[in-house]
C-alpha cells in the first residue's frame, strides 16, 4: 500500500520504521518541546497524509519514549481519518514529576495504518443475550 504524504515544513520527513517488519513507522517532532510534569503540549510533525478510504492511521506511543522519559500520547491514540488532509500533530503528556526536553527532530510516536469497518448503527429494542450480559469492567475474570 502506498500511501501520499504531503511535507508542510522543510525540516519535516517521512514517516520511517525502525525495522523491515515494524508495524509502526515513527513520526519526528519539527521543534525542539519542553514538556513540564504533568503538563501536555501539542508537537508538530509537519507532515500530512492522504490515507485511502476504508483506512485510518492510528497515533500510539513509542515504548522507548513511555519507558525512558515518561512520555506519551495524552489521548493514549490518536486516530487520522481518511477524508483528514491537515498537519498530523501529536499531543504528549509528561506522566513524570519533572520537566522534560525532547529535541527537534526526535521519534515522538508511531503511525499504524489500519483497515476500518464503516458500521451502519441501527436502534433497536433488545439486544441478544449472551452468558456475560451486562457485566462491566472486571466480570469475566477470576482471582
Amino acid at each position: 500500500m502506498e500511501v501520499k504524504v504531503k511535507l508542510l515544513d522543510p525540516r519535516a520527513t517521512l514517516p520511517t520504521r525502525g525495522s523491515a517488519e515494524a508495524a509502526g513507522a515513527d513520526l519526528r517532532t519539527l521543534d525542539p518541546l519542553h514538556i513540564p510534569a504533568h503538563k501536555t503540549v501539542q508537537a508538530h510533525t509537519g507532515i500530512a497524509l492522504e490515507l485511502p478510504v476504508g483506512y485510518a492511521g492510528l497515533v500510539y506511543a513509542r515504548s522507548g519514549m513511555a519507558l525512558k522519559k515518561g512520555i506519551a500520547p495524552a489521548n493514549k491514540v490518536g486516530v487520522v481519518d481518511s477524508d483528514y488532509r491537515g498537519e498530523v500533530m501529536v499531543s504528549l503528556h509528561n506522566h513524570t514529576d519533572t520537566d522534560v526536553d525532547i529535541d527537534a527532530g526526535e521519534r515522538i510516536a508511531q503511525l499504524v495504518i489500519t483497515p476500518v469497518l464503516m458500521a451502519d448503527f441501527v436502534e433497536c429494542g433488545e439486544l441478544e443475550n449472551t452468558d456475560r450480559g451486562d457485566g462491566g469492567f472486571g466480570s469475566t475474570g477470576t482471582k
